[in-house]
């Protein structure tokens, strides 16, 4: 789900993964592989409630990149200002 509903919370949505990843990368620019790691240590920590797969974790990349919240350079992901 993109959008959190009634029925679903807003880290199980789409908008709270890409809420998470841009904070992120807003103090330092980070590579997919660097998120995803972290992401990955934050749900094993229980720092973030909801597990998403990776093609969920890709469109969220995408989406936020749609709507000119990220940009990416030389491999890194930088939050736009």
């Amino acid at each position: 789900m993109i959008l959190p509903s009634k029925h679903l919370n807003f880290s199980a949505s789409l908008l709270g993964l890409g809420s998470y990843i841009l904070q992120s990368v807003n103090d330092k620019p980070l590579s997919i592989d660097e998120i995803w790691e972290q992401y990955n240590n934050d749900i094993k920590n229980g720092n973030y409630y909801a597990s998403h797969s990776f093609d969920n974790f890709i469109l969220t990349i995408i989406f936020l990149y749609g709507i000119n919240t990220i940009k990416e350079q030389s491999g890194m992901i930088y939050k736009c200002n």
